[in-house]
């Protein structure tokens, strides 16, 4: 069986965020064992809007809740409506109540694949 290159992988575990959750770069790159590797996750989600099956970009933002990657969604509301559609609000472009919807992989997926 073909080994999943990086970005691949990123896509797997964003596709297994549930819609009304979201995850961070840090937490994905670390749960791929990729600790420091974020900005390489950030990379990932940029080139993920062409990518099929889609991949819920929007539920990934940084480690404080952040919409860091907005500017990426071809207008500069779009991740933030997609977000609210889910059921997470945003104020000034951070998730309110970021620790209570933040899905860790590491902790929500099971380890023994």
């Amino acid at each position: 069986m073909e080994e999943l290159g990086f970005y691949d992988q990123v896509y797997q575990v964003v596709r297994l965020i549930p819609s009304g959750r979201v995850s961070s770069y840090g937490a994905i790159a670390s749960y791929l064992g990729s600790r420091g590797s974020a900005r390489m996750v950030g990379y990932a989600m940029n080139a993920a809007h062409s990518v099929f099956p889609p991949v819920p970009a929007q539920r990934v933002v940084n480690r404080n809740g952040l919409l860091t990657g907005k500017f990426h969604f071809g207008s500069e509301n779009l991740m933030q409506q997609l977000l609210e559609n889910e059921g997470i609000r945003v104020e000034n472009d951070k998730i309110v109540d970021f620790k209570n919807i933040f899905w860790d992989p590491s902790i929500e997926l099971d380890m023994n694949k």
